[in-house]
């Protein structure tokens, strides 16, 4: 996933870039992913889900959402540079906050209705259930996630973070860029070999005893102190990384010993997991959460170092993708609801509907992505630049 918003054309390294459109690539198929887990919960669910998906799930899902908020620090610092703190923070609020007003209002709302027709608690006839959603009306309790508030922000939540973290990094920026500050981040970026992989971790680790037996994810911003925690460390993590070229070099030399680990954590990770739930060892939970969290910033690491050493290079598609991320982000979640329903009762198959609903997700975003970069007053609802003043043929760079 990008980080959003995108970075000015100007600072960007194509690696960086490579790594922010599949980050939330991969994100789009976790979601489509979602769809067919077997008990997990989600806005829908087939009737093929299967039980072996959990396995790939939930190593993608530790450390998935860790990878975009370290994406989007890497960001902020580089658009930070030739901005004074109010103009980053007037321009990070455009990008975030009309996109995700226009999107709460105008794109995620088929969500909410197909949960809760799908549940049985909200009546057919999106008509009138935009009629109740818009004027405020109470609903059924579990008739879709986030009843409680009316509204809901579903996979948008994730502009809501991430411009609370921007506001929060701005607001320390004169710390972070004093003497003392600038000490800090040197002394994160000098970091090297086993120090690179263990230290970073300790803050995550911390956060896990302390505040995740405490604090669930909800993502509904008020209630998600683990989160928050965690999210905002990879954030900082992000801006400090930057583009320091000895860290970068590091990254790219540990890229097989990290990438061996990750893969060695992972594996004992879930595997002990699996044991813990079967011989029912509620005492374990808390360990595993730490060792999870150790197979997580392996797993940025060695992510990092690949990208650096195989990515950055200009790739003839990562024009097209810069652009199109952030609309793709928007669209793909309901792109995907509307396809499960409309797909729904031609019943195809374990094999056919995942493939006709992948291909048709891809085809809906691809095709509304053209026509949103090709308007110009829908570019800024969807996180673009507006296009330059008539007369000049190329957009401004984001």
């Amino acid at each position: 996933m990008p980080s959003l918003p995108a970075v000015p054309i100007s600072s960007r390294r194509y690696d960086i870039d490579a790594l922010r459109a599949l980050a939330f690539g991969l994100v789009i198929v976790y979601h489509l992913a979602m769809y067919y887990v077997a008990d997990w919960h989600w806005h829908l669910k087939s009737p093929h889900a299967a039980p072996w998906l959990q396995t790939p799930m939930r190593a993608l899902n530790l450390w998935r959402m860790d990878l975009v908020f370290l994406i989007s620090g890497l960001a902020f610092g580089l658009v930070r540079r030739g901005q004074t703190v109010p103009g980053l923070v007037r321009l990070r609020s455009k990008r975030l906050l009309l996109p995700l007003a226009f999107g709460m209002a105008m794109v995620v709302p088929y969500q909410p209705y197909a949960q809760g027709v799908a549940n049985g608690l909200i009546a057919p006839g999106f008509g009138d259930f935009l009629l109740r959603y818009y004027a405020g009306s109470r609903w059924p309790a579990g008739a879709f996630d986030g009843w409680e508030a009316g509204v809901t922000w579903n996979h948008l939540w994730f502009l809501a973070y991430l411009w609370v973290y921007t506001l929060v990094l701005a607001a320390l920026l004169p710390l972070a860029e004093s003497a003392a500050g600038q000490r800090v981040c040197r002394a994160f970026t000098g970091l090297r070999g086993a120090a690179l992989v263990l230290l970073p971790v300790l803050p995550l680790a911390l956060y896990s005893v302390l505040l995740w037996p405490h604090f669930p994810p909800t993502r509904d911003l008020v209630h998600d102190g683990w989160l928050h925690a965690v999210y905002f460390t990879l954030f900082v993590y992000g801006y400090w990384v930057g583009l320091d070229t000895g860290l970068w070099a590091e990254l790219v030399r540990l890229r097989w010993r990290t990438l061996v680990l990750a893969v060695v954590l992972g594996a004992l990770t879930l595997g002990l997991q699996g044991l813990a739930q079967r011989h029912g060892v509620p005492a374990a939970r808390l360990p595993l959460r730490v060792l999870a969290d150790g197979y997580a910033w392996a797993a940025l690491v060695a992510i990092l170092g690949w990208a650096h050493h195989r990515l950055n290079k200009p790739w003839p598609w990562l024009r097209w993708a810069n652009e199109s991320v952030y609309p793709w982000y928007m669209l793909h979640q309901t792109a995907i609801i509307v396809l499960m329903v409309w797909l729904a009762p031609a019943r195809l198959g374990p094999l056919a509907e995942p493939l006709v609903l992948a291909i048709g997700t891809v085809a809906v975003c691809w095709g509304l992505t053209a026509v949103v970069r090709r308007v110009g007053w829908l570019r800024p609802l969807f996180g673009l630049a507006a296009p330059r003043a008539a007369g000049h043929g190329q957009r401004r760079p984001e």
